[in-house]
């Protein structure tokens, strides 16, 4: 009984694990990302589902929380993604979180992760590292975001979409330097599978007609540096702009930088009346 989640395969079904295959065959409900996916996956394993098997996707999968809690008390709920570990950018927060405070078990079938497989093979410095999703679509929130790296010192990986890896090396070069290095991985496991490691300024060119297939990014740590706070508040007045509220700007500021958030919403609060 309880909440499984389970790892799938980034693209090469032999990363499929035994205990993913046993998971799937011997689950009471699977929580799919993609119900058709999943179907597809199993078929391609030989895996006969004697489950059922929902839908619990961006969209949904708060609606879903009482439902599957419900489940899992008297069964085994699988929660899957269409690839890659559920909750690393992907739908099953809100089961596992609900799950531990109903005291209802949560486990783990580990497995494919684009992360730390794109972590592996940048060959870059990245013993500490940080994880932050998607890079924000917008221009301004993006260089917001650039900018609260140009002192981190962990290496950071991000996933970004082919229709705007060429915006975001561009900017992430014009940000960071363009000597900061960098790898740009894409289709990882998958027949196509390429890794490019460069100076960012060398990606971006190469990235200028935009690139195909899933793509991680990984960015080199910087020499870590404390701005002062005036570059602060400029940087918190620029997340700000790019449509962010002014209180969350400034503890992502705060917290990226070490700095106190009181006295830095204190002085954004002063600097953007006084403009």
């Amino acid at each position: 009984m309880g909440i499984v989640l389970a790892a799938t395969p980034l693209g090469n079904l032999g990363d499929a694990s035994a205990r993913l295959v046993e998971a799937l065959e011997s689950a009471d409900v699977i929580a799919a990302e993609d119900t058709r996916r999943t179907r597809q996956l199993a078929a391609a394993l030989g895996i006969e589902l004697k489950a059922r098997v929902v839908s619990n996707f961006d969209h949904n999968e708060d609606s879903r929380v009482a439902e599957l809690i419900d489940a899992a008390r008297t069964g085994t709920v699988v929660v899957v993604t269409d690839a890659g570990m559920p909750l690393v950018s992907d739908p099953g927060h809100s089961v596992v979180s609900a799950a531990h405070d109903a005291g209802v078990p949560v486990t783990c079938v580990p497995g494919p992760s684009a992360v730390t497989t794109a972590l592996a093979l940048s060959g870059l410095n990245v013993g500490h590292f940080i994880f932050d999703g998607f890079a924000p679509r917008k221009a301004g929130a993006r260089r917001a975001w650039l900018e609260t790296l140009q002192g981190e010192h962990r290496a950071v990986c991000f996933f970004e979409s082919p229709h705007r890896i060429a915006a975001t090396l561009a900017d992430a070069a014009d940000v960071l330097g363009h000597a900061r290095r960098a790898a740009v991985c894409r289709e990882l496991t998958k027949t196509y599978e390429e890794v490019r490691r460069a100076p960012l300024g060398e990606l971006a060119a190469w990235a200028a007609d935009g690139l195909r297939g899933e793509i991680t990014v990984v960015i080199e740590g910087g020499e870590a540096t404390t701005p002062d706070s005036a570059a602060l508040t400029d940087l918190v007045l620029e997340r700000v702009r790019a449509g962010e509220r002014l209180k969350d700007a400034v503890k992502e500021v705060a917290r990226t930088h070490g700095v106190k958030a009181g006295e830095l919403y204190d002085e954004a609060l002063v600097t953007r009346n006084s403009n």
